[in-house]
């Protein structure tokens, strides 16, 4: 598969049609809006991102958007008591002492 492809400089030689209830169209327009994008752009992103990514550029869940949150904050919960107990075996060295220790004191 070739995932050097861009979707942005490639040239537009083929169609691609969707149908679609209109109130979940102009929904979905408004989202996109805001952050400056069509849906063209929007769907041609997710076409970029698939490619680069070679599969959905995103995990397909059924958990609800705070089951989701709860999970990505317990994985940065994880990480700071990892970071914490690395520091704590590793030790901790300030930022004064690190800056005579590397001799960039004024």
């Amino acid at each position: 598969m070739n995932t050097n492809l861009n979707v942005a400089m490639a040239p537009k030689d083929s169609t691609f049609q969707v149908r679609m209830n209109s109130e979940i169209k102009r929904a979905v327009e408004d989202i996109y809006a805001k952050t400056g994008m069509t849906l063209t752009d929007a769907f041609n992103t997710f076409i970029q991102q698939s490619l680069n990514v070679e599969g959905l550029p995103f995990i397909v869940t059924t958990n609800s958007k705070e089951a989701l949150k709860e999970q990505a904050l317990a994985m940065v919960m994880l990480d700071l008591k990892r970071a914490e107990a690395r520091a704590d075996a590793e030790g901790w060295i300030d930022a004064d002492d690190l800056e005579k220790e590397l001799g960039v004191r004024d």
